[in-house]
């Protein structure tokens, strides 16, 4: 694969960013694209393993090596190939996945792995391109029809394999825009939203039905989708966590989500009353993940006065974690773009309480640093250090503190059961719920996860209704290894 001595004689390249000068005063993606010569370049690196683990550590068991060694032989259109027949939508892994797979590169062991996410962005950005990517309807119906109940990246896989299948497949959403939080939950800056349209048209053109401001259990009744013969469910885990923390009520505590749906609304002309601005205000940014830094991004582009940034945990490692061995997930500090356009970063700090006025409007926020204590056998205490208590200027504390599980509505309504972590309960591997023709995928399933997850599971989901429809099944899976077994 590649070229023999590709990885010695060539150093990883990535994109880079216009300055944050400029790129801060829109909403627009503001990478750098390589030349095609460089791609070609990176994708030269990969090594012939032996034994590669990079399509171990895709949950989608990427055919990595193959897809590099086409871009290296300049063979875009087999890239293309190549790269599609396990991913339905690599332009959008190949923006906002964290690379699970350059991770697990075994030339990441000596060095710096393949630049995997980015020749997978490069590939599919140059199939749209050349007009590569085209509707692929299926050649017959079975007569068999599937409602999916969400259309994020989950949903989205589910309903094109399915499609694909031959079964006539209606995408339902609650929002006014096809995406789960692809569309408003991720900010443009990071993936502009015609990225998504431009495959909406795709799936529509295949014979996809979509039915917008449709949430099914509220304005659609459930006993409607019995008219079915099978339903995914994949509605994501959007129950929102909060804080049990004085003053949470104050007016300027924010969730995440709003912050950033709304701007993404209002960016795209839609009506939003009284929007969330960070326009010249103290803004603290309570959790330190991808939404965080999201919301960093975001409150700088608005021209926020200032924006900190607390995480309860400790600050990681420069390097990989000796905890977190290859080709394990590092624990490793990661530095976003959107940090890197001003933020002000707080490790191990809890905030205490949220101070208002006599009006109920935020402040200030009173926090005090924390130590982790460690007990074999038994959980991690946190422990507050005497005489590290602060108070902070603040005028917007935004909540980046994740989800804790899908809503209940449906499984309430529906008689689905839950496991203990409030997920809906189906078998990995089956996606088959208690009620045997509703199954479920996706961070609806397994908790909130990454976008590559929900890919593969929506896509594995799918063969399973297929067997379960018509006894037998032609789409394509995984085994419960990740390895790819036979179509």
């Amino acid at each position: 694969m590649g070229k023999i001595t590709g990885f010695k004689e060539f150093e990883r390249q990535d994109e880079k960013y216009t300055s944050v000068k400029d790129r801060v005063k829109n909403y627009k993606e503001f990478t750098v694209p390589l030349s095609e010569k460089e791609i070609t370049k990176q994708g030269s690196r990969c090594m012939d393993c032996g034994i590669p683990f990079c399509h171990s550590g895709c949950p989608l068991g990427n055919l990595i090596p193959d897809f590099n060694h086409m871009v290296h032989q300049g063979e875009w259109k087999k890239a293309s190939w190549i790269l599609h027949s396990t991913n339905n939508f690599p332009e959008f892994t190949g923006r906002l996945c964290p690379a699970p797979c350059e991770k697990s590169c075994v030339l990441g062991i000596i060095e710096d792995p393949v630049s995997i996410e980015n020749i997978e962005k490069n590939i599919v950005e140059r199939a749209f391109k050349e007009g590569w990517i085209k509707p692929q309807p299926p050649k017959t119906r079975t007569g068999k029809t599937i409602a999916v109940v969400g259309s994020g990246p989950a949903g989205l896989a589910a309903a094109q394999q399915l499609n694909r299948a031959g079964h006539t497949v209606t995408v339902f959403e609650r929002d006014d825009e096809v995406g789960g939080l692809l569309r408003y939950g991720i900010p443009n800056f990071k993936m502009e939203k015609e990225i998504i349209d431009r495959r909406i048209a795709i799936l529509k053109a295949e014979g996809i039905v979509f039915k917008t401001n449709v949430n099914v259990g509220v304005n659609y009744k459930v006993e409607d989708l019995k008219k079915f013969d099978a339903v995914v469910l994949c509605g994501g885990a959007t129950e929102r966590r909060s804080l049990p923390t004085p003053g949470i009520d104050a007016d300027g505590v924010v969730q995440a989500m709003d912050f950033l749906t709304q701007q993404t609304k209002v960016l795209f002309g839609k009506e939003v009353k009284n929007q969330i601005m960070a326009t010249d205000k103290n803004v603290i940014v309570i959790g330190g993940g991808d939404t965080g830094s999201d919301c960093i991004g975001t409150s700088n582009r608005h021209g926020a006065k200032s924006v900190v940034n607390f995480e309860i945990m400790p600050k990681p490692p420069g390097h990989r974690s000796r905890t977190t061995p290859w080709p394990f997930w590092p624990l490793q500090l990661k530095t976003s773009s959107s940090h890197e356009e001003g933020a002000e970063r707080n490790w191990l700090i809890n905030t205490k309480e949220f101070v208002k006025d006599k009006n109920g409007k935020l402040t200030a926020l009173k926090t005090v640093n924390v130590e982790w204590k460690m007990v074999p056998g038994q959980r991690p205490q946190l422990i507050e250090i005497e005489g590290t208590e602060k108070t902070w200027p603040c005028d917007l504390a935004l909540l980046a503190l994740g989800f804790t599980g899908p809503e209940s509505t449906l499984a309430d309504k529906l008689g689905i059961h839950r496991d203990a972590r409030s997920n809906y309960k189906a078998d990995y591997g089956k996606y088959q719920t208690n009620i045997s023709n509703i199954f479920t995928a996706g961070d609806m399933r397994r908790g909130q996860s990454l976008i590559v997850w929900a890919i593969s599971e929506g896509r594995e989901a799918a063969r399973q209704v297929d067997i379960y429809l018509m006894g037998k099944s032609e789409l394509p899976s995984k085994d419960v290894t990740g390895d790819l077994v036979a179509m």
